[in-house]
């Protein structure tokens, strides 16, 4: 604006706190429409970036999948060979194998998760044991062993007791000599029914210090 056009204007103190109110009003609905604006950008860059990565996650995630099929395909051969070779029989219950080659700087293990879990019956079991504990005199020798006792038979977050406690547990019963405790545990053991979740491969190589370094074969792996 020229000097020529310049007015000033006069206003009263009221009309000033107006003037001035109706300036932060402006500014602060011009703030909330660009925040707004940059929140749908944000919302429509995200959604344009999982567009495009999620079929090359697919595409990885379907090769990842392929390449440890065809892995376990040809270990099964192998396994078979090994077998009539060794004259020995692969269990069904044996969770892992690992194979290690000749110079013995690179192996594959190939396994599944099994996670501890019981029949009912266990119930009954754990009934026996506890009645056994509860008869034993309360002196301070007994309460190391019934301290030791309820250890193992405590379950983890799941409620499900671990199989590796009940190994110990049995060790204890052989100890006491007594029958009704070994009944007790008997029971707990011919309950175990443990769950197969998934397979796995699990591959090696030593670095140049002799250490087993693992390669990565998951998305979450680096």
């Amino acid at each position: 604006m020229s000097e020529e056009n310049r007015q000033t204007v006069v206003m009263t103190a009221e009309e000033k706190a107006e003037f001035e109110a109706f300036q932060q009003a402006k500014a602060k609905k011009a703030a909330e429409e660009k925040a707004k604006a940059d929140r749908e950008m944000y919302k429509q860059m995200v959604d344009e970036e999982i567009e495009r990565s999620i079929p090359v996650l697919l595409g990885i995630s379907e090769e990842i999948k392929e390449s440890k099929q065809k892995v376990l395909d040809n270990f099964k051969t192998i396994l078979e060979m090994k077998s009539d070779l060794f004259r020995t029989k692969v269990r069904d219950d044996q969770r892992s194998h690992t194979f290690t080659n000749s110079r013995g700087d690179q192996r594959i293990t190939l396994g599944v998760y099994v996670t501890d879990g019981y029949r009912d019956t266990v119930e009954d079991g754990i009934a026996i044991v506890k009645e056994y504990i509860a008869s034993l005199a309360n002196d301070e020798k007994t309460q190391a062993l019934v301290n030791m006792v309820f250890r193992l038979l405590s379950r983890d977050a799941k409620g499900t007791l671990k199989a590796s406690r009940i190994v110990q547990l049995r060790k204890v019963a052989e100890d006491t000599g007594d029958a009704r405790f070994l009944e007790g545990v008997r029971i707990i053991e011919e309950s175990y029914q443990p769950e197969v979740s998934k397979q796995f491969i699990r591959a090696e190589v030593k670095d140049k210090n002799g250490m087993w370094k693992p390669i990565p074969l998951g998305m979450t792996e680096s």
